[in-house]
C-alpha cells in the first residue's frame, strides 16, 4: 500500500473479525516498533505480546474501553518510561499493520496498577499503552477508496485552519 494512502485511510478500529493475525504479520508489526527512531537511540520500550486469556481479561479491565482488548486477535502492551518516542513507535506499528490489512486501536490506561498486575510487572514499570490488532470486522481495507476520497471523508479540521505561514 502507498504510504500516504495508509495514513489517509487508517482509522482506529474497535471491532475485529474472528481471524488470527499470521505470525509473519505479527513479526512485521513488532519489527516496525523495534526499528522506530528514538532520541539518542535509547529505544525506551519493551513489547509484551499478551497470549494468556487470563492476563488479557485482567488487562481489559485496566483500559478505558475493555471490549477493544477482549475482541482483539493480537494484544501488545508497550512498557516504557514515557517519551514522545513511544507515540512514534505506536504509529509505526499501527501503520505497518494496516499495510497488511490489519486494523488497530491504541488503548489508554485507566488503572496503571491493574495494568502492571495483569502483566506481572513491578512498580517501576509503566504501561504506556495497549495496542489491539485484528482484521476489521467490516472487511474494509485502505485500498477500498483513493487517498483523496479518504481525505474528503475524514472528520478532521480543514488544512487551512491548521496551517499558518510565518
Amino acid at each position: 500500500m502507498d504510504t500516504f494512502l495508509a495514513i489517509a485511510s487508517k482509522r482506529d478500529t474497535r471491532r475485529y473479525a474472528d481471524r488470527p493475525v499470521p505470525e509473519d504479520v505479527e513479526r512485521r508489526i513488532l519489527d516496525a516498533g523495534r526499528v522506530t527512531g528514538s532520541a539518542r537511540n535509547r529505544q525506551p520500550w519493551r513489547f509484551l505480546v499478551v497470549e494468556s486469556s487470563e492476563r488479557s481479561d485482567a488487562l481489559a479491565c485496566a483500559v478505558y474501553a475493555p471490549d477493544n482488548v477482549r475482541g482483539a486477535r493480537l494484544v501488545v502492551a508497550i512498557v516504557s518510561s514515557g517519551s514522545m518516542d513511544v507515540g512514534r513507535c505506536m504509529q509505526n506499528m499501527t501503520l505497518a499493520a494496516w499495510n497488511d490489512g490489519v486494523a488497530s486501536c491504541p488503548n489508554g490506561i485507566a488503572d496503571a496498577d491493574a495494568a502492571r498486575a495483569a502483566l506481572g510487572l513491578g512498580q517501576d514499570d509503566q504501561v504506556a499503552t495497549v495496542l489491539t490488532f485484528g482484521y476489521p470486522a467490516t472487511g474494509h481495507t485502505g485500498e477500498s477508496r483513493s487517498a483523496e476520497e479518504w481525505l474528503e471523508r475524514a472528520d478532521r479540521k480543514p488544512l487551512d485552519e491548521l496551517v499558518e505561514r510565518v
